[in-house]
């Protein structure tokens, strides 16, 4: 059987993955960020979380090829890992995780009553016999409507702390639901990882999606 590797921190996309049908193993990655998206320039948006996400790659499976940790064996015989990055892109300007509230609530007041695009970089690592069999990467942009909502409202939705841990400082699938007024493209990739692309991304490294349901 084909053992899934999530390179994530994320909850929520370990969350989206349980609930089709998977059940992978979790190890982080360790990837200075800032570093990447500073020495990346005046790259794309595109590019930007892409190039991310295969940094997460690397790391993640440089760590199970290195057999460090055994629980991750199977993983290195007969595996796909799967990294993704999400930034929020408003007005030409990409954010990540706002980690401060004064941060997430000058950024709330940008994005009220403003469309934004969550972008999410995605990639996959196909490992067999213990070294890489092949690696592709692609990006899903998804509109998010913000509704018009008062400083009251962006205030108690910051102290709540949700916001300051996820990309753009909103959730779909949190109290943050409460605060949109719709999006135009796909759920899941704006929870944090597409679903519809993860299936594309699978097949192309020769992966059925249906043989990593448990």
């Amino acid at each position: 059987m084909i053992s899934t590797v999530l390179g994530s921190a994320s909850p929520a996309r370990l969350r989206v993955l349980r609930d089709a049908g998977l059940d992978p193993s979790v190890l982080v990655s360790d990837v200075d960020e800032d570093a990447i998206i500073d020495e990346l320039g005046d790259a794309s948006p595109e590019t930007v979380v892409t190039t991310l996400a295969r940094a997460k790659a690397d790391a993640v499976v440089s760590s199970i090829l290195a057999g460090s940790d055994p629980a991750f064996a199977s993983a290195a015989a007969d595996g796909v890992v799967l990294t993704c990055d999400s930034m929020l892109l408003l007005d030409g300007e990409l954010s990540g995780k706002p980690h401060s509230p004064e941060v997430a609530v000058a950024q709330w007041r940008r994005m009220r009553g403003n469309v934004g695009h969550l972008m999410t970089g995605h990639c996959i690592t196909r490992l067999r016999n213990g070294a890489v069999e092949s690696v592709v990467a692609d990006h899903q942009s998804t509109a998010v409507r913000f509704s018009d909502i008062s400083d009251e409202l962006i205030e108690r939705y910051v102290a709540t702390g949700e916001p300051l841990k996820v990309a753009g400082a909103f959730t779909l699938d949190g109290l943050g639901g409460w605060l949109l007024d719709g999006i135009d493209g796909d759920p899941s990739s704006v929870i944090g990882i597409s679903l519809p692309l993860t299936r594309r991304l699978l097949t192309r490294v020769g992966v059925n999606v249906a043989d990593l349901w448990r």
